[in-house]
């Protein structure tokens, strides 16, 4: 039997990876990449749109992505999936969260500094220019 070291995390510092086997380990953030088949529990103090990366949309290719508000307020963005189409967005505020569909493509905008929460898998994150962002 193996024995865990029972201690804190800081959240804000480290991600929770949990693996398939069921395997639960504190680690490094990671905003891509990852260990193969490990869903990423990520929490962020944000203050600006730069700190959400609001010039560039993600996308998952391998899950789902909970995006959760646990303070603050944030806006999701999603790409429009056809031509002539428009963004459409999700206001979030103080816990509430959004499930950006696997291989969905969007963006964060603040309302006001805000404390984020994500859970997906990483493996595959894709981070794409947004046209006219400086």
């Amino acid at each position: 039997m193996t024995t865990t070291p029972i201690a804190t995390v800081d959240l804000f510092a480290a991600a929770l990876h949990i693996h398939p086997d069921g395997d639960l380990r504190a680690t490094e953030r990671r905003m891509t990449g990852g260990a193969p088949g490990a869903w990423q529990i990520a929490t962020f103090h944000v203050e600006t749109d730069a700190d959400v990366h609001a010039d560039h949309w993600e996308m998952h290719p391998e899950a789902a992505e909970a995006v959760c508000c646990l303070a603050g307020g944030v806006r999701v963005h999603f790409r429009p999936t056809a031509p002539g189409a428009t963004e459409e967005t999700v206001r979030l505020a103080a816990g509430s969260a959004v499930i950006v569909p696997r291989g969905r493509w969007h963006r964060l905008e603040l309302d006001a500094p805000s404390d984020l929460m994500s859970i997906t898998l990483r493996t595959g994150t894709r981070l794409e220019r947004r046209a006219g962002a400086h």
